[in-house]
């Protein structure tokens, strides 16, 4: 991201250090399936390494506690196995944590979502914490993108990509580009089902929020 008169500018584009693929639903979108196959480092958590060595793909990175891993797969990576028992985190920040230990903080993050819906559901207000923690980070699903942000940002999008905000304790909120006016709100739902209206919309808001994009128009 770049600022611009203090704005941030969210580009449509994002080349990550590396990605973190997850134990959720594997992707089947082309822009998540593109995101994991062009990045050079990939991170498994524990037991998304089997879905990705089925795929065809060889981990550099695997984090978690290494039970939900094959004993094929156990053996065959353990020279990149960073297991961590403790359970205060889950294995997705776990995996972050060990990237910005190694200095990377460009992180994409791909099968996050799925499967059980409140592990859907801390993924994903997960991303602000990683943002506090020094991470540009985006997650990626087969519908869109959730983009965690602080304070006024521009977004490069498209006509009629859908656009869904959810507040966490931002204010002042309001928009220029997008479909419907937007206000202070505190109910997730009253931030969704936007949409924008060209190439270019701009988010006012002073505290924290997250945004989602389409991958498609409506």
């Amino acid at each position: 991201m770049e600022k611009n008169d203090e704005i941030t500018i969210v580009s449509r584009n994002f080349t990550a250090e590396a990605v973190i693929l997850a134990d959720g639903d594997y992707p089947s979108h082309s822009e998540p399936c593109a995101v994991l196959q062009d990045t050079a480092f990939v991170a498994c958590c524990d037991g998304a390494v089997d879905a990705y060595v089925e795929h065809g793909g060889v981990p550099n990175l695997i984090v978690g506690d290494g039970d939900s891993i094959s004993k094929q797969n156990r053996e065959r990576f353990q020279s990149i196995l960073v297991k961590i028992d403790e359970q205060e985190t889950n294995d997705l920040t776990k995996t972050v944590k060990q990237l910005l230990q190694r200095g990377i903080s460009r992180i994409a993050i791909v099968g996050a979502t799925g499967k059980r819906e409140d592990h859907t559901l801390g993924n994903i207000s997960l991303l602000l914490e990683y943002m506090r923690m020094g991470a540009e980070v985006r997650m990626y699903t087969d519908y869109g993108v959730f983009v965690p942000m602080c304070d006024d940002a521009q977004f490069e999008t498209f006509p009629r990509q859908q656009v869904s905000i959810f507040n966490f304790g931002a204010t002042g909120l309001r928009a220029e580009g997008l479909e419907y006016p937007l206000s202070d709100f505190t109910l997730w739902w009253q931030g969704t089902l936007n949409q924008s209206k060209s190439n270019l919309f701009t988010l006012f808001a002073s505290g924290d929020y997250i945004i989602f994009l389409s991958h498609n128009a409506k």
